[in-house]
């Protein structure tokens, strides 16, 4: 009975993990927080207007019982393929977030998330508005939200009970395309017990996530470059820049 429960409540640990951040900072999610039981964090779950849905549209077309199942919030968060087509993906999502969207999100057309990929990053990149702010002024303020918003990678360098300082790399834009800068090293002020320098991890709002395993890493990797492609070819054919 143990193992059974373990393992149920395993996705709704990573959930919690990764939407501590803007969940902490008031731009998604309860106001209440996320709590701590499981019951709680999935509560809370369901009124995260971003991520609710791409897991709803996953379980369905995946056949998955539960939203929140590990599988489900790791390709999510990390952006790992399921195998599940683009088309059928859009068509999914579109129909779940289209009637909340409102006249304020007229880009979010069946053409846009038909090419769409189900997770996180598609999600900053393609569905939030920010990405179609550059060039227009806000240059800094749109680059800033979208390096923050999206999950990072990074190698820890050094650790002590204040932080870590962590090796990983920002968003660039040079006017006309998006890209990834050179490994920088940033100071993490969120002190977490058992990180180690040479582990990999996982950053969301300048915080802490979790621990990486190199094969999520390079799946969180690909996934990055992967949006960065997509969202470069569609400002560019929308005359964004």
């Amino acid at each position: 009975m143990t193992a059974v429960s373990r393992e149920t409540t395993r996705g709704v640990e990573m959930f919690a993990r990764y939407a501590h951040a803007p969940n902490a900072l008031g731009f998604c999610g309860p106001a209440s927080g996320l709590g701590t039981g499981d019951g709680e964090v999935r509560a809370a779950a369901k009124r995260f207007s971003g991520a609710w849905p791409y897991l709803q549209v996953l379980a369905r077309l995946t056949g998955t019982a539960d939203p929140l199942d590990e599988r489900l919030v790791e390709a999510y968060w990390l952006g790992r393929e399921l195998g599940i087509a683009r088309t059928a993906f859009g068509a999914e999502l579109l129909a779940v977030i289209g009637p909340q969207a409102g006249h304020y999100w007229t880009h979010l057309t069946p053409e846009l998330l038909a090419t769409g990929s189900p997770d996180h990053g598609f999600h900053v990149f393609g569905v939030y508005p920010w990405s179609r702010l550059l060039g227009s002024g806000m240059d800094e303020q749109a680059l800033r939200v979208l390096d923050s918003c999206r999950i990072r990678w990074g190698l820890v360098i050094s650790c002590d009970g204040a932080g870590i300082e962590v090796s990983t790399r920002h968003l660039t834009w040079d006017g006309t395309v998006l890209g990834l800068g050179d490994p920088a090293i940033e100071r993490i002020a969120d002190p977490r017990a058992g990180v180690e320098v040479g582990e990999r991890v996982a950053l969301h709002w300048d915080r802490f996530c979790d621990l990486l395993t190199d094969d999520q890493v390079a799946t969180l990797e690909a996934s990055t470059l992967r949006e960065l492609e997509s969202t470069n070819r569609r400002m560019a054919r929308e005359g964004t820049a």
